[in-house]
């Protein structure tokens, strides 16, 4: 590691730690030739995901987008930040995890869904009102019927 005083390449680690919830390690280094102390944060590279939309088009992933869309949906409900940012944090895992580089706008979606399902009903209709599409009371009253029959 370059040493920001004198930038020498040698260096020594003189404590190690995780931060940021265990996603980074925090390391105080000295360097070998002015002494001076300095810290480095090492953290997973994360390979870009790639979001296909209906249309075809190619898109990076925007995380923003994702918690624009629930937080939308959670508008004057009792859902908090925190749960969000996590119901995100899982979505966004799952992708990386399970899907690879390239993943579609639908499967975003469905993940979307199955976390507000379980945060509140009401954001959940809610965004299964604009990501379906409804085009009429009756689509509504099916998405209320399926969501009242898993519930007996």
């Amino acid at each position: 590691m370059k040493c920001p005083f004198c930038a020498t390449l040698d260096s020594k680690v003189v404590d190690s730690r995780p931060a940021n919830d265990g996603t980074s390690i925090r390391r105080r280094r000295e360097c070998l030739k002015c002494h001076n102390r300095f810290t480095t944060y090492e953290t997973i590279e994360v390979l870009p995901m790639i979001v296909i939309k209906k249309n075809g088009i190619r898109q990076a992933f925007d995380r923003s987008k994702l918690m624009t869309s629930m937080l939308k949906a959670c508008e004057k409900r009792s859902v908090s930040l925190s749960l969000l940012e996590k119901a995100a944090d899982d979505i966004e895992k799952e992708l990386q995890n399970e899907l690879g580089g390239e993943v579609s706008s639908k499967q975003i979606g469905e993940l979307v869904m199955e976390k507000l399902k379980d945060l509140d009903e009401v954001a959940y209709v809610r965004f299964a009102s604009v990501y379906r599409q409804f085009k009429d009371i009756n689509t509504f009253m099916d998405e209320l019927n399926k969501l009242l029959d898993n519930k007996k």
